[in-house]
């Protein structure tokens, strides 16, 4: 009997670990795939760096401005970016750096009913951005985009609007929440690397659990799986995460190109001491693949080495 209330009460602790790892996991995962572009590439970070003043237009804009600029507002709010409607104003057009349209039900391919267009001159803030989505397809999208005009580009397979298989469209989730504290920290830099930003965002993940230090050694071991596979990636021998291939989006040249970033932000990582322990050789190597691929900034890189 007592043999049997031990394993009870082993079972009544091991449970709740057991839990907290699981969703440590697959939120770390989350925030990992969220840094991947569907083409099959790994991107930077960008973000806004002013006021975002919309204007709306289009059709059945009567029946979906409410609702779309609610998403607006609880994004921005989030983020500590403030929102401004313009859209009555006489010079709208030239005012808003963010335009919404709502088109007829026939516009935009059935795979995509919605779109966000983000307009940068380097990949590091955001100038001016356009979402499109169908009337019909409005309600669904409006959390989907916003979270993409904030620069948050991936879809990732987890908790989040973001996925291709919602588990919510009216309204933000946790980890969605903590996207967007993470991208608008002062931590975060506009330009930064997959695994200069990835340690902001799993910090931040981290601080809404329970447990920190069991949830900080999920992310430690997260960060060296994800290092060794990345390794791979880049050497041609692994491949871009499972959500970006089910996208069916990725492309060869998406992937390719994917493979000398990748090789040239493990440069970086390991230079900078970013999710890994600084290693100039390893740096120099990774740096060095990446410039006979012809990456300019991995040959600008080389040539600080010298």
């Amino acid at each position: 009997m007592r043999r049997k209330s031990w394993a009870l009460c082993l079972a009544a602790l091991i449970t709740p670990c057991l839990a907290l790892a699981n969703e440590m996991e697959q939120g770390i995962a989350t925030l990992w795939e969220v840094l991947w572009h569907q083409s099959g590439t790994p991107t930077r970070v960008v973000r806004w760096e002013s006021d975002i003043r919309v204007r709306f237009s289009g059709a059945d804009l009567a029946k979906h401005r409410d609702h779309t600029f609610k998403a607006l507002q609880t994004v921005t709010a989030e983020a500590g970016v403030r929102l401004i409607d313009v859209t009555e104003q006489p010079d709208a057009k030239k005012l808003a750096n963010l335009n919404v349209e709502i088109v007829s039900d026939y516009s935009l391919e059935d795979n995509q009913p919605c779109a966000t267009f983000l307009d940068f001159r380097t990949e590091t803030r955001i100038d001016s951005a356009t979402i499109q989505m169908r009337s019909r397809d409005a309600w669904r999208c409006a959390y989907h985009e916003a979270m993409h005009v904030m620069g948050v580009r991936g879809h990732p397979a987890g908790k989040t609007v973001l996925s291709y298989f919602p588990w919510k469209v009216d309204g933000l989730l946790p980890l969605d929440q903590v996207m967007l504290r993470a991208w608008y920290s002062p931590r975060m830099k506009a330009g930064m690397t997959p695994f200069e930003s990835l340690p902001v965002l799993a910090d931040e993940l981290v601080a809404t659990m329970p447990d920190r230090v069991a949830a900080a050694q999920v992310r430690d071991r997260f960060f060296s799986e994800t290092i060794e596979q990345m390794h791979a990636y880049a050497d041609g021998k692994g491949d871009v995460p499972v959500v970006v291939k089910r996208s069916g989006k990725a492309t060869e040249d998406g992937v390719r190109f994917g493979r000398s970033e990748m090789s040239f932000f493990l440069g970086v990582a390991y230079q900078e001491g970013a999710t890994v322990a600084p290693d100039p050789t390893q740096a120099m190597r990774w740096f060095e693949r990446a410039a006979n691929a012809g990456n300019r900034r991995a040959q600008a890189r080389l040539g600080a080495f010298r």
